[in-house]
């Protein structure tokens, strides 16, 4: 049961991840302007981050249950959408539509996961949904590149709607049986505010987490490709890169060192985690040759691979299944602002790759500095 758990995990960000190549060549085949063209990447995080916070709410009034089943089939009807879309203004309607339905799934699907694990063994369980999230990081991109190339973006779109219709039909009969649901449903009536969430700190310490950790994902999204077609490789390179990252993270998630984040204490991996990402990005800004970037991406995956876990177990410790839906949503609305602010703030600033970097680094550097020195108070 849990394993289709992780299936329905790796193919909603496999949604994500797919898109990333082929929206942009997309709306300007429509004949959308370079702001048009903006909006319409942006606008599937924007409406994402409105969709994980009210999933967080009616997965924990309804069970996730309902709500991962709304959300596949949802998202899979959204996807078949792109078919009919003619101009960059539908499109947009689309994106819209999209990211809103698409941002019920994780929430109420790493809320089941978290419910049925053990508490003993909650760091190695949320390491391996990492895992299979970066996978999807690895195979989405790939996967629509070349399929994008040889038939069409909404052909790759239509995939993935297939894709997700059957998880939606298979959840029926995989998920209804689960115990938790009845856990769920039989604590409705536990309500918590939602000021008093923002009021635990290893909640914001979470949310803190996810932030910075796509902050720093929007920036190497952004300034990547231009360090990269600077040092004179082609955009091949900078697939090659991210690959690495997400390659070496899956390594840390899958291998037995995953043992560590159930007998160290996650706020320790946490700081280690955004430390050493933090160091990644500054020597990565100063590196000038292909091998020695390379070995930057690789820490930067070590990085990753120790903060995701982090932040999730922290969630998990300072909840209770009845509200746990609820903070998950607000967890990935961070994730999602995060990548718009990272990219954004560095756009705006027009920064260079070097000093987008750095400012990154320095960033991740003093963030995991903090918490370890508020874990100690």
């Amino acid at each position: 049961m849990r394993l289709f758990v992780y299936t329905i995990i790796f193919f909603s960000f496999f949604d994500l991840f797919t898109q990333l190549p082929i929206m942009s060549p997309f709306a300007i085949s429509l004949g959308a302007t370079p702001f048009l063209t903006g909006l319409v990447v942006g606008m599937y995080s924007l409406s994402n981050t409105f969709g994980n916070i009210i999933s967080g709410f009616l997965t924990d009034k309804k069970g996730p249950f309902y709500i991962l089943i709304f959300g596949l089939f949802a998202t899979s009807i959204s996807l078949f959408l792109y078919q009919f879309v003619m101009d960059p203004m539908g499109l947009l309607l689309v994106r819209f539509i999209h990211g809103l339905v698409a941002g019920f799934i994780v929430p109420a699907a790493f809320t089941y996961s978290a419910n049925q694990t053990a508490s003993e063994k909650r760091g190695k369980g949320v390491a391996l949904t990492g895992a299979f999230v970066g996978l999807a990081a690895i195979v989405g991109p790939a996967m629509s590149g070349i399929v994008a190339s040889k038939q069409s973006e909404v052909f790759v779109l239509g995939i993935t709607g297939s894709i997700m219709l059957i998880l939606s039909v298979l959840s029926i009969f995989f998920l209804r049986s689960v115990s938790i649901i009845k856990q769920i449903e039989g604590n409705k009536g536990t309500s918590v505010p939602i000021i008093d969430l923002f009021r635990k700190s290893g909640l914001v310490k979470a949310f803190s987490g996810a932030f910075f950790l796509m902050f720093s994902q929007g920036v190497l999204a952004y300034m990547l490709p231009l360090k990269v077609l600077d040092l004179g490789f082609d955009s091949k390179t900078s697939g090659l890169l991210l690959s690495t990252f997400g390659f070496v993270a899956i390594l840390i998630f899958v291998l037995p060192i995953n043992r560590i984040f159930d007998r160290v204490k996650p706020i320790k991996t946490l700081a280690f985690g955004m430390g050493l990402m933090g160091v990644s990005m500054l020597l990565l800004g100063q590196m000038e040759t292909l091998q020695w970037m390379y070995i930057c991406m690789g820490s930067y995956g070590i990085g990753f691979a120790f903060l995701f876990p982090s932040i999730n177990s922290l969630l998990i410790d300072t909840t209770e299944p009845t509200y746990r839906g609820k903070a998950y949503g607000y967890f990935y609305a961070f994730f999602s602002i995060g990548v718009v602010v990272g990219s954004s703030i560095t756009g705006l600033l027009a920064l260079t790759a070097k000093g987008g970097f750095f400012l990154t680094g320095v960033i991740l550097i003093l963030v995991s500095f903090k918490s370890l020195a508020n874990s100690k108070k």
